[in-house]
């Protein structure tokens, strides 16, 4: 099992491991898992600077929202690592990422949208879901939660 799978379970929560076939998209990874897109939740690493990133949760119909972010962490700028220094942060391929058992413990920001909710994130492995109780997820991660999304056109 996945260090993400082991992380999670190390935390105390309750969750369920999902597997599914290749998926491309949000939606196909939503209709795979069975659940609605805005349930599927994108972790996405943001830099602050060298060597300083977060993890944002972001809904599936939902984008991260700069203006909200940058003000709420009080930074006039912020970026998207590529691929690779993604997976360096974090230990993670793109498209697998998840705060759990990443390389370092960054901070955690979810999405109001998700609170109350039951979540499925990525599992650090292709094909593998993780499905957590979205509050529950946050308080094990150290996480907190802040509109930071808006909706995807």
């Amino acid at each position: 099992m996945s260090s993400a799978v082991d992380a999670v379970a190390a935390a105390g929560i309750e969750y369920d491991v999902i597997r599914h076939g290749p998926v491309g998209s949000v939606a196909e990874a939503a209709a795979a898992q069975q659940v609605e897109v805005r349930d599927l939740v994108k972790t996405l690493v943001v830099r602050r600077a060298d060597d300083d990133y977060l993890f944002v949760l972001v809904p599936g119909d939902r984008s991260i929202s700069w203006p909200k972010l940058r003000t709420l962490l009080g930074v006039s700028r912020l970026s998207m690592p590529d691929a690779a220094t993604a997976k360096e942060a974090t230990g993670y391929e793109r498209g697998t990422i998840t705060p759990f058992g990443s390389r370092r413990p960054w901070p955690v920001i979810a999405d109001d949208s998700v609170r109350g909710r039951t979540i499925s994130l990525g599992a650090g492995e292709r094909g593998i879901g993780l499905r957590v109780n979205a509050d529950a997820a946050v308080k094990a991660l150290g996480g907190s939660f802040a509109d930071v999304t808006d909706l995807s056109s």
